[in-house]
């Protein structure tokens, strides 16, 4: 006579449970750093109006330094008190140059990290360079 099997070892119990622990700890801040990730986009698309409206400047004045926030086809910039949505805190422009900050606190947690654009002329055209702590973290490009 075959004798049925009763059941799982403790043992395989124990294994299974430990591998569940470790693909937990791998993924968890795999999925954390993604949703902040995700969240961070919103900061970068709150910059293309203003990179649009820098754009615009430099070829009616041809100077970066007259694009600022509000002034020559530039939109006016963004805070906590006026407008500000979502991820964005605030949002400026100072002589082209184009600073985005999120917010902190929230779910998840941006830390007030940055996304600062700098625009370079160069024949007649600009050229865009991505900076800033949001960028450091590898939220952006």
């Amino acid at each position: 006579m075959k004798r049925a099997q009763q059941g799982f070892t403790l043992i395989e119990l124990m294994i299974v449970v430990a591998i569940i622990g470790i693909l937990a700890a791998i993924a968890l801040p795999s999925y954390q750093n993604y949703t902040k990730k995700a969240k961070f986009t919103e900061v970068v698309q709150a910059t293309q109006s203003f990179k649009i409206g820098v754009e615009e400047c430099f070829q009616s004045t041809g100077n970066l330094s007259n694009c600022d926030a509000g002034t020559n086809g530039v939109p006016a910039a963004i805070g906590s008190g006026s407008g500000a949505y979502g991820a964005v805190a605030s949002v400026t422009v100072v002589d082209g140059v184009i600073t985005a900050t999120a917010v902190s606190g929230g779910s998840p947690n941006l830390e007030g990290r940055t996304y600062i654009l700098t625009p370079t002329a160069a024949g007649g055209t600009l050229t865009w360079a991505a900076s800033g702590t949001g960028v450091d973290a590898g939220w952006a490009k």
